[in-house]
């Protein structure tokens, strides 16, 4: 079964710009017979207004959840009840772990994300850091 993950945004654009990046991912292609989301909005009749309404991203190689992000009213206000874990260590341990992960939150940071707080191993974790989107979603690297 396939499914995907749907972002709340205050700006869809800005956020799928972010996770992107973060995920090496694309954006999603659109519909046949258009070159790009605008003509096919354009012809669709959604007034330019709207075009930032949604925007979508997909796996570069077809495997992995699209992600959707939604524009709404309100902003976030409480912590995520579900977050994504990127794991950008995966195999590793002790140093070169926590190594691997300062690298990519450097790179985060610099593309938008915020850093919350590092949590190094200790015995009951192997070291993880929280980050946070641009519009404050929070997320670990595991």
């Amino acid at each position: 079964m396939e499914f995907q993950v749907t972002f709340d945004a205050n700006d869809p654009a800005k956020l799928a710009d972010f996770w992107q990046a973060a995920l090496d991912y694309k954006r999603d292609d659109p519909p046949n017979g258009f070159d790009t989301w605008d003509a096919f909005l354009k012809e669709a009749g959604v007034p330019e207004e709207q075009w930032n309404d949604a925007d979508a991203i997909v796996p570069l190689d077809g495997s992995g959840p699209r992600i959707y992000f939604q524009k709404v009213p309100e902003g976030k206000v409480v912590k995520n009840r579900v977050h994504l874990d990127l794991r950008a260590a995966h195999g590793l341990k002790d140093i070169e772990r926590m190594i691997a992960l300062e690298k990519r939150a450097v790179f985060l940071e610099g593309i938008g994300a915020s850093r919350v707080r590092r949590i190094d191993a200790d015995g009951l974790n192997v070291g993880f850091i929280v980050m946070a989107d641009p519009e404050g979603n929070e997320f670990c690297l595991d």
